[in-house]
């Protein structure tokens, strides 16, 4: 499998060089030159294979040769060790929890996926590799663990000040060792660009290899893939229907992922990008005007992206068509009152407790259904992080009852103290910071 850039159709690299580099030398993304189609056959048998057997039919060919066949089933053994389950809420509405990782996000899986393509690359090329990666909350703790103490590995995260939660900030400052923290004063935009800045600076190239592990990196965000499948491989008895997915959508990464699964022919009815009052895409399927504004700091806050990256990859699935995009593509915006009024009602009438991001994915399906005046539709929203991790911001009379998983154990008592060092949102500053440490 070869890749361009969404700004060079003609400049193809190997899927090692797209790992390696996450971000083409133009500043675009890359996409897979073909996107593999699935057989019907493959879709009705997918509750008889494997989690395991089903990963690597569908993330093999976007890897091709460049790593063996027996090293990438070690790396999907390592990064698929957890569950995740399929809980119906009422109706047909089901719900997909994705945080039973080592760091309670569904970004565990990437993260995994990547750190043992990046470890292989390493050891294959003999060099050191710095993962540079900007966070709105949960790629960074997913991340930090995931390469925490990898060979040939360094990893540099830029979270925003004030921007995300206590337990997220432990997760991304407490590991030490390979990992660096920068906490950046400005938002998740402003890291996200001084990261795009960073990959395309000729001074920092010649003293770093760089590579990033946010889901513009393809080894991060293809994995996601797996997720719908995984879902669809629980809802399916014996015949194939079609699914509804509601994702909660911050850089659009993870809906973008579902978005390939259903180009590789998973049957997907439609999607609902469900987000939070950063409403770039609601307002762009409306009004065809793409402009991001301020970002508007948020209890979702994994959500406070106004510039999503991964937008220009869905763009281009739909060739830059509006009409063809609108058929397969529904977005909603929700506040932060409507968000917590969600959180109480599941947990009252249904003894469900969301999280924030889990909450809008919610709300997003629901107003759809309602929208249809049908729910009967087989539907799915999908949970990406565990309450816990918002215990701050989840309602004052719920608190007591969200269970504290032992995986956070590791993190809130640790001895180590928050290990960060505060920069401002100057790219120049954030460049001389690198070239002149070691």
């Amino acid at each position: 499998m070869l890749y361009y850039s969404l700004k060079n159709y003609k400049n193809l690299v190997s899927f090692e060089d797209a790992v390696l580099t996450g971000l083409s030398p133009d500043g675009g993304l890359y996409m897979p030159k073909c996107i593999p189609k699935l057989d019907t056959k493959f879709i009705r048998k997918l509750p008889f294979h494997d989690i395991y057997t089903l990963a690597m039919l569908i993330i093999k060919p976007y890897i091709g040769k460049y790593i063996p066949e027996e090293f990438i089933d070690k790396i999907i053994h390592d990064t698929l060790n957890f569950s995740f389950p399929m809980k119906k809420i009422h109706d047909n509405i089901h719900v997909l929890e994705l945080f039973h990782g080592p760091t309670l996000a569904f970004k565990d899986v990437g993260a995994k996926f990547m750190a043992g393509c990046l470890s292989f690359f390493s050891k294959k090329l003999g060099k050191s590799i710095t993962v540079l990666v900007a966070t709105s909350g949960d790629t960074g703790g997913a991340v930090a663990k995931g390469f925490h103490q990898k060979p040939g590995i360094e990893v540099i995260i830029l979270y925003p000040y004030n921007g995300i939660s206590s337990v997220q900030k432990k997760q991304i400052t407490s590991l030490g060792d390979n990992i660096l923290a920068l906490e950046i004063h400005g938002s998740f935009d402003d890291c996200q660009s001084m990261v795009k800045k960073a990959f395309l600076d000729k001074e920092v190239n010649k003293k770093y290899t760089l590579t990033s592990a946010n889901s513009i990196n393809i080894g991060r965000w293809l994995p996601q893939m797996f997720y719908y499948f995984l879902a669809y491989r629980q809802m399916i008895i014996k015949n194939p229907i079609e699914l509804i997915f509601s994702v909660p959508s911050g850089n659009f990464g993870n809906l973008c992922a579902g978005m390939m699964a259903e180009k590789m022919g998973l049957p997907i009815k439609f999607f609902i990008a469900s987000t939070n009052i950063n409403d770039t895409i609601p307002r762009f399927l409306k009004s065809t005007k793409y402009h991001p504004l301020p970002v508007k700091k948020t209890i979702s806050n994994a959500m406070d992206i106004s510039d999503p990256s991964n937008f220009s990859r869905i763009w281009h699935l739909y060739h830059k068509n509006i009409f063809q995009l609108r058929k397969k593509l529904y977005s909603y915006k929700f506040t932060d009152e409507e968000t917590l009024a969600s959180i109480k009602m599941i947990w009252s009438e249904y003894q469900y407790m969301l999280d924030p991001h889990g909450a809008i994915g919610y709300l997003g399906l629901r107003q759809y259904l309602q929208k249809v005046n049908n729910v009967s539709e087989p539907s799915v929203f999908l949970e990406t992080a565990h309450p816990i991790k918002f215990l701050d911001h989840m309602p004052f009379s719920l608190q007591k009852k969200i269970l504290f998983p032992k995986e956070l154990e590791v993190f809130l008592n640790t001895k180590n103290k928050n290990q960060s060092i505060p920069l401002s949102n100057d790219f120049n500053v954030f460049k001389n910071w690198l070239l002149e440490r070691k």
